[in-house]
């Protein structure tokens, strides 16, 4: 059996999840999430790669979690911030975080993969939360850039109700 090509986003993906680690653990308050993420990464033994982007993801929920917070409570009144699960607080965090403050990774690349920690670590409502909630904010800033190519007509079919060729 060949070998497999190695995963070109798992560093990415191993990012996500050590500063979705940190965001929560920063909400109980023992520990800064900076704090956090370096005794993550050093546990874990973390590449580079990996180490670097989960702090670009940490330091951008840090540097803009007001705003952050106000976003997601204008998307989603009735989850007040406040009032979500900690998990839940620190997916949508994370998740706007790099959303919003982080150019290298396409919007619906950002969608996905927060949606898809959403349902390994909090359950289908929370993934639908992140859905709608990620979806308007692209949406309403911009940064949701139609699909192109083969992917844009499945849209327009869907969107259409039909089954056949644009």
């Amino acid at each position: 059996m060949p070998a497999r090509a190695p995963d070109p986003h798992a560093a990415n993906r191993a990012a996500r999840r050590l500063a979705l680690a940190a965001v929560f653990e920063a909400d109980f308050g023992q520990r800064t999430a900076a704090a956090a993420l370096e005794r993550q990464i050093s546990d874990l033994g973390a590449d580079d790669e990996t180490a670097s982007y989960a702090r670009s993801l940490v330091e951008a929920v840090v540097r803009h979690r007001d705003s952050i917070d106000a976003r997601i409570e204008a998307s989603a009144p009735a989850y007040p911030v406040v009032q979500l699960a900690r998990i839940d607080r620190a997916l949508l965090r994370s998740a706007l975080g790099e959303l919003l403050h982080s150019a290298a990774t396409p919007a619906r690349v950002v969608i996905a993969e927060w949606v898809g920690l959403a349902r390994t670590y909090s359950g289908e409502p929370a993934r639908r939360l992140l859905n709608g909630v990620l979806g308007r904010i692209a949406d309403e800033t911009g940064l949701a850039a139609p699909a192109r190519g083969v992917g844009d007509r499945e849209s327009r079919r869907s969107r259409s109700g039909g089954t056949g060729p644009p």
